[in-house]
């Protein structure tokens, strides 16, 4: 998933903004979706762009708190996932060097 968004520790970043990409990966029990073939027994890709979505719209100072929330926000909204991945990456940081990219990942499980 890709997004312009103002997330940055320096003000600069945050009024300026850049462009982010968002990697997901979510584990669950997908055995019902599997046999009913509703979206309504899955968790649906498009409700999880849109929670996605309207996280990366909220600065944040650290890549890491943009991760926890989006993550937080899956798990509840989603309580049957069993594991979620995230991956966000900065892309071309205005960090006075060539840089391509930075990323922060995180990986929960639950109960």
């Amino acid at each position: 998933m890709n997004f312009y968004s103002h997330h940055g520790c320096y003000e600069e970043e945050r009024n300026v903004g850049t462009n982010f990409k968002v990697d997901l990966i979510i584990e669950y029990d997908s055995s019902l979706a599997e046999e009913s073939d509703r979206i309504e027994d899955a968790v649906s890709y498009l409700d999880l762009y849109q929670l996605v979505r309207k996280e990366m719209v909220v600065p944040s100072h650290l890549l890491e708190n943009v991760a926890k929330r989006i993550l937080d926000t899956i798990h509840e909204s989603f309580p049957m996932v069993l594991s979620s991945h995230i991956k966000v990456t900065k892309l071309a940081p205005p960090l006075g060097g060539d840089i391509r990219n930075v990323s922060i990942e995180i990986e929960r499980k639950y109960n």
